[in-house]
């Protein structure tokens, strides 16, 4: 049984990006770029399709395409600890960012609340809070 072999337009459609995407992965070293026939054009598998969704769904969890590549290189399944080990450290990040973003919405929202409640026109007190460092 032959695999079938997709043009770089159709890895990008299959996959669900565009071709600059996929070269731009080409170029960080994250997907291969297959040789090119003498008088043809490179063609591209099923596992290569795979790949890049592989990339962009490590990228909707938020990983960098450095970490990415580093799960990449530990996809044959032998190295489920050191996946893990890169998902924590991820994980901790992200809990930390939220810890942050929650801090920034409750500023935020007494900002706003606060200025509401003054009905002078020369006065913001959004903009003071921001000029004082809040």
């Amino acid at each position: 049984m032959t695999q079938e072999l997709f043009t770089i337009g159709a890895l990008g459609k299959k996959a669900g990006v565009n071709v600059e995407t996929i070269r731009f992965y080409q170029r960080r070293g994250l997907l291969a770029e297959p040789e090119k026939p003498f008088g043809g054009i490179r063609r591209y598998t099923e596992n290569d399709v795979l790949r890049v969704r592989f990339i962009k769904e490590g990228q909707k969890l938020g990983f960098t395409l450095t970490e990415i590549a580093e799960l990449l290189s530990l996809e044959d399944g032998r190295h489920c600890r050191e996946a893990r080990k890169i998902a924590l450290r991820k994980l901790a990040a992200i809990r930390e960012r939220i810890e942050r973003l929650q801090g920034m919405e409750r500023t935020l929202a007494d900002l706003v609340e606060h200025c509401t409640e003054n009905n002078d026109q020369a006065f913001c007190s959004i903009i003071a809070a921001l000029n004082r460092g809040l």
